[in-house]
């Protein structure tokens, strides 16, 4: 599910400054290392980014979703979830990524996702955003406990109900904090509006701050270049992405 090894990110105009790239080997808090991928703006313009991939951990596509946020003044830093189990290398075409994430468990996909943010806090950004895809968006939700200290989360086609016996940030709304914002495809297979209505009621009642915006027509994982019947949604989906960016509230 979500993004072939070919698939390339969407574009939002032109750069407004410099970046550069490079791959990181991390060391989690139990002594793990993981790969990572960090791309720094040469003007920063807002909050930094912490990207959670897919359920095929670290890949191209979202080594280039860094860049192209970095393009618009916004530090990010990609994540792999398999270090533990694959090494911290370049995978192969091929990688039996479903038998990787059956191996991953909550808390180490957590303490990388911490040490993520330590990275970017220690490159001296205080502000850092998840933003998360696919099984990315849900870890991104629940992401937003006070614990973690994001400044925002934002998800794309995240699950948000329980799964496979296991609470969802549906379940858990009342220990998560805004802001949040939810990105949905209405065509989304996968999720119903009645799931993301469901997310939505919970947040309310748990009083947390979110926004959920859904795109008619748009299938799960529409946030992809190449696809002119969703340049539309992809547009829409950049700019509250960058808006969301460029307006959480600096920390004191």
């Amino acid at each position: 599910m979500c993004y072939d090894a070919d698939a390339v990110p969407p574009v939002h105009g032109a750069p407004v400054t410099t970046t550069s790239s490079e791959r990181l080997v991390l060391t989690s808090g139990d002594g793990a290392e993981f790969a990572a991928f960090l791309s720094r703006p040469g003007e920063r313009a807002g909050a930094a980014v912490l990207v959670l991939p897919d359920n095929r951990g670290l890949s191209g596509f979202y080594e280039q979703l860094t860049v192209r946020l970095a393009e618009q003044g916004h530090p990010a830093l990609a994540i792999d979830y398999f270090g533990r189990t694959a090494g911290t290398g370049p995978r192969p075409a091929g990688f039996p990524h479903m038998e990787h994430l059956g191996r991953a468990h909550k808390d180490t996909l957590f303490a990388d996702i911490a040490t993520g943010a330590r990275c970017l806090r220690a490159e001296g950004h205080q502000d850092v955003v998840a933003l998360g895809f696919c099984f990315g968006g849900r870890l991104a939700f629940l992401a937003a406990r006070p614990e973690l200290g994001f400044r925002g989360v934002i998800g794309l086609y995240g699950y948000p109900d329980a799964l496979f016996g296991n609470p969802g940030p549906t379940q858990l709304a009342g220990e998560l904090r805004g802001p949040i914002l939810g990105l949905f495809g209405g065509a989304d297979e996968g999720i119903s509006p009645e799931v993301v209505k469901a997310f939505g009621e919970a947040l309310d009642g748990a009083g947390v701050e979110h926004e959920f915006v859904t795109y008619p027509g748009a299938p799960h994982s529409f946030f992809e270049l190449g696809r002119p019947e969703l340049a539309e949604a992809c547009a829409g989906a950049w700019s509250r992405v960058l808006g969301f960016l460029g307006g959480v509230p600096a920390r004191p």
